[in-house]
């Protein structure tokens, strides 16, 4: 049966090409969405790498980078090399923030290690990235129907709202937060603890939001079975399962969990498709003031303030389906 839905998800995807390619805007062909991939790659950024390039109803124009998961000068290579691995290293990547606004750096190598992609032994890039900073890169390629999808620390989305007030920023679809639970600290989820002052320009902006939180992410767990299934494929499908394989030591050791849950891969899934996840429309406010609190995204999930909301909130997913679409998307890169 899988075979039949991968056999399938290729033909659909040569469709969806060629019937954007051709300019055709009937039924059976649309045009995708463009996006644009803010990352700390990161394990769970380079699988959201790859289901972007899988999934033929979005176009990904370029990735830009920060600190995060690892120092910039590592997520950038990284992103470089995963790229390579896919055969798309003619996409632009633009190197953004190296520190957070006004914190210290801060970077996640006890879970993606030193490289920040520990587990295969990834390609060295060819490609180098663009001349340009990630703020003016972005600046220069958001526009209408353009999606900007953050996968870290939000550190250059807040310098581009402060130095590009007028920019053309009309969705923002990220992974981060979480209503009430914490993977950094007991109270804050990492891509928002990392940068807490760039998190609460970014909400307080009118800009809207999408926030896929720890709630969710961490209800979809890549099991044994699916990696299994991702290893039998060899090329990039072995490849993934070897980042799952070292991705999960963290969660086995700290959740007791047999797998991972693949964070920003469901963000860039909630762009493919909506219906995968339910959202309520809450206001979110970031704590800057408290160590204790810090970065906590306080979501007022039964409103119990007259502020008007400003995200939309995910507070449920259909984890099969979601999982799926990542199997089989990997799957048909090959």
């Amino acid at each position: 049966m899988i075979l039949v839905r991968l056999w399938e998800r290729k033909r659909e995807r040569e469709q969806l090409v060629a019937g954007a390619r051709h300019g055709e805007t009937d039924d059976t062909a649309h045009v995708p969405t463009s996006i644009i991939l803010d990352c700390d790659p990161g394990h769970d950024d380079a699988i959201a790498i790859l289901l972007a390039l899988a999934s033929p109803e979005l176009e990904l124009v370029g990735l830009t980078t920060t600190h995060g998961n690892q120092t910039l000068e590592k997520t950038t290579k990284n992103a470089l090399k995963v790229l390579e691995l896919a055969g798309r290293a003619d996409i632009p990547v633009a190197r953004g923030s190296q520190l957070p606004l006004i914190r210290e750096l801060t970077v996640a190598d006890h879970v993606h290690g030193e490289s920040g992609l520990d587990g295969p032994a990834l390609p060295e890039p060819a490609a180098q990235v663009v001349g340009e900073d990630a703020v003016s890169f972005l600046a220069e390629r958001l526009g209408p129907g353009v999606v900007l999808v953050p996968t870290g620390p939000l550190t250059n989305v807040a310098r581009l709202l402060a130095e590009h007030p007028d920019v053309g920023l009309g969705r923002i679809v990220l992974m981060g937060g979480a209503i009430g639970l914490g993977n950094i600290t007991p109270a804050a989820e990492f891509n928002i603890w990392a940068d807490p002052e760039a998190a609460a320009a970014v909400f307080a902006s009118g800009i809207d939001i999408t926030m896929v939180g720890l709630d969710v992410t961490h209800e979809a767990i890549v099991r044994p079975e699916r990696v299994a299934r991702l290893r039998a494929l060899g090329g990039i499908g072995q490849v993934v399962a070897e980042l799952i394989d070292f991705y999960s030591g963290y969660h086995r050791k700290t959740y007791g969990w047999d797998g991972p849950p693949v964070h920003d891969a469901l963000a860039v899934a909630a762009v493919v498709r909506p219906e995968l996840l339910e959202t309520a429309h809450r206001h979110v406010a970031i704590e800057t003031e408290s160590e204790l609190c810090r970065g906590r995204t306080v979501v007022d999930l039964y409103p119990r303030t007259p502020v008007e909301p400003n995200a939309h909130v995910a507070t449920g997913v259909d984890s099969e389906a979601f999982l799926d679409l990542l199997e089989e998307r990997i799957a048909s890169l090959g």
